[in-house]
């Protein structure tokens, strides 16, 4: 069941910045009058703003006022800006909530108070539109036919005949086979790209076969060639690890080891003798200094000089001497370091031995020789690879041969023929107007909307008789006269349109959820003499005592303030509408 519990409105038509809100589950028949102290006086029944309430229901439900108004009309002129529709109710058990609005645009849908969708850029999301329609079941002409009654509203016996069907077929749930038919028209595109596929699997094995033994022998050439490159390069590979191995490369390198110890003392020695040749060299020239400084100072102490050989008997020929002694005692001391000097060098070659012969290596560097065995130990791993390759050809022609001619199974393509044939039976049983399962649900569903209709009629006080016919035609008669929609009075018009909207209610209800409220907005005041009100009243009140329903009865009509639970105030002033009732309203969701 969809219960409508209450709605908020603010910047909405003449409902102005305070927030305006409104109860509906509170189970009764509510009289909505209108007040306008804009007018002067006690006010005017007029332009209050009685239908701002249903209005803004529809706007919420569906984003559209009941009437062909524009939605940024919707706005409230004096404020502009920030117009906000909420509407909360349940259905199931579950609560849900619809937030609304424009300027800025806005949709908000909570499900168990959690955000399930919100634009406020747009405001306007199909897919959650679809979900609310789809939740209460209804579309937006149907709304406005059987939960807001309203003057403004085309009457359905006014409509054109593609109109009443389309709203015939919706309430029987024709609609519903309509609906059933395009997803069945989804499956049977399914089932023919199926079958297309199909074709291309069949086709695709036919020349799969046809390639198979060229795909083989085109692998066998490919194979041979293949091993041939790899018997080739392997033999290559050999041939060069064998020239390479004519070389004892371990003796080599041994080789290399020698040679570089061997050059190593063979260059200490060579510089041991060179540091030897220098000191011997030396100690001649300091033993020839000595002997020439011995004669000079025999001289010098025999008052001599050394040069002319003149007596000297100054001061001078004392500095001259102790000049030359220096001299001698230097030269004897530079002997005696390099006697020990050359003691050291000639240990230095003992302790070097011989040298023996130089050894005899191939390459010229120890580099060559670390390089020819790299490329040894390369060629040989290479060796190795070529041998371990994978022959990826063996595995293909073995897949190929074995798998063969693949059988073609046409059990998958006769299977979506006999699918194809049955939805084109089926998608014909639910469209075409002849269809016996159409006319069962029009017969079943008429038969039913047909005894409600007469019920309401009777209890309204029409004398006409008016049916609905097997082709949805609808039928009205008076003393077995055929009559149209127009030939009726206006009363009678009136009396017409409540019963059917309440017979379609019915019908409605009992195919899909039953909804708690009911709007009627100055249906009963346009042409509707006392019996007339009298007998509408009186059916809303059994509506609202025995389905507990609530019910806003908008009307210009005085009398009726004593004969109805509560008493909805809709006043306006200083061009803003305000909503009060006789029970203070309280906002559950503070």
């Amino acid at each position: 069941m969809i219960i409508l519990k209450d709605i908020t409105i603010k910047n909405f038509m003449s409902v102005g910045n305070v927030t305006q809100a409104v109860r509906f589950t509170d189970n009764g028949l509510t009289l909505v009058l209108g007040n306008n102290l804009d007018l002067g006086g006690d006010g005017s029944r007029n332009g209050t703003g009685k239908t701002t309430i249903i209005n803004a229901l529809s706007y919420a439900v569906y984003g559209n006022a009941l009437t062909n108004i524009r939605k940024d009309n919707l706005v409230n002129k004096t404020n502009s800006k920030g117009m906000l529709v909420t509407l909360d109710f349940e259905k199931d058990g579950v609560k849900y909530r619809i937030e609304r609005g424009r300027k800025p645009n806005v949709l908000k849908y909570f499900v168990n108070e959690q955000n399930v969708e919100e634009d406020e850029a747009q405001g306007e999301n199909r897919q959650t539109q679809a979900q609310i329609e789809k939740l209460f079941g209804m579309s937006h002409d149907m709304f406005k036919h059987i939960v807001a009654l309203n003057t403004y509203t085309e009457p359905f016996l006014s409509m054109r005949a593609n109109d009443q069907r389309a709203i015939i077929e919706q309430l029987l749930g024709i609609t519903m086979l309509s609906e059933k038919a395009e997803v069945l028209k989804e499956q049977q595109r399914l089932t023919k790209d199926a079958i297309k596929q199909e074709e291309y699997r069949i086709k695709a094995i036919e020349e799969a076969n046809q390639r198979i033994e060229k795909s083989v022998g085109d692998l066998e050439r490919r194979q041979k060639i293949w091993r041939d490159k790899q018997a080739s390069d392997v033999q290559d590979v050999q041939q060069q690890i064998s020239t390479l191995e004519k070389i004892d490369i371990q003796t080599e390198l041994d080789n290399h080891a020698q040679l570089s110890d061997y050059l190593e003392k063979k260059n200490l020695k060579d510089q041991a003798e060179k540091w030897l040749t220098s000191i011997n060299q030396d100690n001649v020239k300091q033993q020839r200094l000595i002997d020439k400084l011995e004669k000079e100072i025999a001289l010098l102490e025999d008052h001599k000089c050394h040069a002319c050989g003149q007596d000297i008997h100054d001061s001078k020929q004392e500095e001259i001497l102790a000049n030359k002694q220096e001299q001698k005692q230097e030269a004897h001391l530079q002997t005696v370091a390099n006697d020990a000097q050359e003691q050291e060098w000639l240990q230095a070659i003992a302790e070097l031995g011989e040298l023996g012969q130089m050894p005899v290596t191939h390459y010229s560097t120890l580099q060559q020789a670390l390089e020819h065995q790299n490329t040894l130990n390369n060629l040989r791993t290479e060796e190795q690879r070529i041998n371990n390759e994978t022959d990826t050809y063996q595995d293909q022609i073995d897949t190929l041969k074995q798998t063969g001619m693949q059988e073609i199974d046409w059990n998958t393509m006769n299977d979506l023929n006999v699918l194809k044939d049955h939805q084109d039976f089926l998608y014909k049983l639910l469209t075409n107007k002849d269809s016996f399962i159409r006319k069962r649900i029009i017969e079943q569903n008429l038969q039913y909307l047909n005894s409600r209709l007469a019920y309401y009629l009777t209890k309204l006080g029409l004398p006409h008789e008016v049916q609905f016919l097997s082709d949805l035609s609808v039928e009205i008669t008076e003393l077995g006269r055929e009559l149209d929609f127009d030939n009726l009075s206006r009363g009678e018009r009136n009396r017409l349109i409540l019963g059917l909207s309440w017979s379609f209610r019915d019908v409605f209800e009992s195919m899909n959820t039953p909804v708690n409220f009911l709007a009627i907005d100055e249906l009963i005041d346009s042409g509707m003499d006392t019996n007339g009100v009298d007998a509408a009243l009186g059916v809303l009140k059994k509506i609202e005592r025995e389905r507990n329903k609530n019910i806003f009865l908008i009307s210009h009509r005085d009398e009726l303030v004593g004969r109805v639970n509560t008493i909805l105030q809709v006043i306006k002033e200083g061009g803003f509408t305000t909503f009060s009732t006789d029970t203070e309203f309280v906002d559950e969701r503070s």
